[in-house]
């Protein structure tokens, strides 16, 4: 038994069952009292640790930020059973403690301690996705984004509702949103195709590059497109413009415009920040464009249409995809 959790210490997963008095098996893993939740805890892992068969999840972590799939790995998921207790913690601020697999079970040279503590975790959100599942069917799963708080260290477990509910106050004042931005748009509301299975197969093998490499893509993706005078801007992860290029003549009308993109190689959602901070990084009379492998916030789409701004383009990563397979793109990853 362990009698505090130290952010980025080792525990096995009998140590935590047994410290945290959660069950021994599963994704999300909860404490009950009289149906009331004492805590909650989050096991997630990195997808190349397992075959997509054992692990279909894209699970993320992104800075600061977890994206979690919720349970289920076979069919269309619902916000039934554990998967809608996590909302709770909005009102009643329990614990949810966060755990990372750093090694695989068939990886022997590392015992049983292979949890690494990732801290408390504040839920943010959740909204609908498209995945393949452990058959690589497509079907609808729910997406969690949740907050990693690491500011205490060490967490004693006997006063880890306490820490939490203190750490919530705090993030929540510190933090200005809207309900806007804590909606997604559904996905859906988009029009049927036939190709969605293989929109998910591209939009996996974008979600796998590494940020820089996805810069590179967009680039190339764009020259593909027939723009031209297309570069790769140095990189500096701030925010600010990554790409840019100028319209060819496949878009006469506007020919020779300077297009500035912001690429986000994200599993999270891109909110009304992010749109803001482009905008405010464009150099005078360009058009600016926010391109990601995730989804947008109803804030960042009013924000990027609103009125009296210079209008920002918003390229989720479905559309993304779907003009990868529409150009014929050859996507080497």
């Amino acid at each position: 038994m362990i009698e505090a959790l130290e952010v980025g210490q080792l525990y096995s997963n009998e140590e935590i069952f047994k410290s945290l008095k959660v069950s021994n098996a599963g994704g999300i893993r909860l404490s009950l009292r009289d149906k009331a939740i004492l805590r909650a805890v989050i096991m997630t892992s990195v997808q190349n640790l397992h075959g997509s068969g054992e692990n279909p999840y894209h699970d993320r972590l992104e800075g600061d930020i977890l994206t979690y799939t919720a349970a289920g790995k076979l069919g269309q998921q619902t916000l039934a059973g554990v998967n809608s207790r996590l909302i709770e913690q909005k009102t009643f601020d329990f614990p949810i403690h966060g755990f990372v697999l750093i090694a695989s079970r068939r990886d022997t040279s590392v015992g049983p301690k292979r949890w690494k503590y990732l801290g408390l975790l504040e839920y943010l959100r959740h909204y609908p996705d498209t995945q393949l599942d452990a058959d690589g069917k497509v079907r609808k799963v729910w997406l969690f984004e949740f907050r990693i708080h690491h500011e205490q260290p060490v967490l004693p477990l006997a006063h880890d509702a306490a820490t939490s509910g203190q750490v919530l106050m705090a993030s929540r004042q510190r933090m200005v949103s809207t309900s806007d931005d804590d909606e997604i748009v559904d996905e859906s509301v988009r029009p049927q195709t036939e190709n969605v299975e293989r929109i998910e197969q591209v939009r996996g093998k974008l979600l796998a590059m590494e940020p820089r490499s996805f810069e590179f893509f967009i680039k190339d993706l764009l020259v593909h497109c027939g723009f031209s005078d297309v570069c790769v801007t140095r990189f500096t992860a701030d925010g600010g413009v990554d790409v840019n290029a100028r319209t060819g003549g496949r878009i006469w009308i506007f020919e020779n415009t300077l297009v500035q993109v912001q690429a986000k190689r994200w599993l999270h959602s891109v909110g009304r920040k992010e749109v803001a901070e482009l905008r405010g990084s464009l150099q005078p009379f360009a058009r600016g464009a926010v391109v990601t492998t995730s989804h947008f916030s109803k804030a960042a789409i009013n924000e990027a249409s609103e009125e009296g701004k210079n209008p920002i383009g918003l390229v989720d990563g479905f559309r993304l995809s779907k003009v990868v397979l529409d150009e014929k793109f050859h996507l080497a990853v």
